[in-house]
């Protein structure tokens, strides 16, 4: 085969949410942000490994991910919108009982108009200048919204993967100025909110990037492994040049592998003669530049040609790439392409495909 293969470990994102859970009151819902479909690993089979380890509110981004969460979990779970109810998602959040996260008097008027009575929440911006409504507009519209019986009021805070900056205090108090007494269920904490301490997860608490591996959670398990085909191997000269625009000159003979996957396949360009593949234990360095489907690798040091070269695995993890391109491992995940043969592990069916 040169396709390469994706394994994610359903036992490890159903351990990391348990592991998340416990880190909170037993009184504080967790939740799981399962939005750009499960960063990049495959929203259905997330979802539903999710909600057997105890999950029962979900969160995405638009409501489109809201109807494929829905599909694979069918009635029941709670499916949050973070973009609120926009304009054209009326039937959607109807038919598929997704709660929209409201953002805007706008889309307050256009919800309780179109669908009085259905759940909603409200999002409230706290100093991260993003999406919800400013201490003003929430001051102007709260007696008529809380009438309504919202089922969550949230913010989002935008330095919480930095525990010493004081934007996280300022957000913290900014968010009970607006919400103390309302006397509705609250979030302001996702991953690194959590990892901030019990101040931060008021009744509901949203990790997402935790769950998937990455930071700032550096006690997650690993999620995901990438091993990728060895097509063909040359013996380069010195002198000699490897891939477009002479990335990569020789400078005594080699023996190169080229490995199937390039940036088509969300391997950056910035990886071209930095980053590493592994032969197991033993590193490989990439030469020359990263191509649209292709990368080439040094393996003049080992005994013995391997089928496959890893990417992610135990040796290297989603935020050391993202150290490399000089990017956050959130980039890495969901760029993951899909070509990519995925296989589901578990603990009784490994890799199921």
């Amino acid at each position: 085969m040169a396709t390469a293969t994706l394994t994610i470990d359903l036992d490890a994102i159903a351990a990391n949410w348990r592991a998340l859970d416990r880190m909170s009151d037993p009184t504080t819902q967790t939740a799981a942000v399962v939005k750009a479909d499960a960063y990049g690993l495959g929203a259905k089979r997330v979802v539903r490994a999710l909600a057997e380890a105890g999950a029962r509110r979900f969160f995405v981004a638009v409501a489109e991910e809201g109807a494929a969460v829905r599909q694979a979990l069918g009635p029941g779970p709670q499916i949050c919108v973070l973009s609120g109810h926009m304009a054209g998602d009326t039937e959607m959040v109807h038919d598929l009982d997704l709660t929209p996260m409201l953002n805007s008097v706008e889309q307050i008027t256009r919800h309780l108009e179109s669908l009085p009575g259905h759940p909603f929440g409200v999002q409230l911006d706290t100093g991260m200048n993003r999406l919800g409504l400013e201490a003003p507009e929430w001051e102007a519209v709260a007696a008529l919204v809380l009438e309504q019986g919202p089922e969550l009021v949230m913010s989002h805070l935008a330095c919480a993967d930095e525990p010493g900056h004081p934007l996280n205090e300022a957000q913290l108090a900014e968010f009970h100025a607006m919400t103390d007494g309302i006397g509705v269920p609250r979030s302001l904490a996702a991953t690194g909110g959590i990892l901030l301490g019990a101040d931060y997860h008021f009744e509901l608490t949203r990790p997402g990037v935790g769950l998937y591996g990455g930071r700032p959670w550096e006690s997650a398990q690993p999620v995901v492994a990438l091993a990728l085909p060895v097509i063909q191997i040359r013996e380069v000269a010195a002198g000699e040049v490897v891939g477009y625009s002479c990335g990569y000159t020789a400078p005594e003979p080699r023996l190169i592998a080229t490995v199937a996957a390039g940036y088509a396949d969300g391997l950056t360009r910035r990886y071209s003669n930095a980053a590493t593949l592994w032969d197991g234990e033993v590193p490989c360095p990439i030469v020359g530049r990263v191509s649209m489907d292709l990368i080439t690798v040094d393996v003049s040091h080992l005994r013995d040609i391997p089928r496959t070269l890893d990417l992610l695995g135990p040796m290297q993890g989603v935020d050391d790439l993202a150290d490399i391109a000089g990017t956050i491992g959130y980039e890495v995940l969901t760029s993951l392409g899909h070509r990519y043969t995925r296989r589901y592990a578990t603990t009784t069916t490994r890799g199921q495909v």
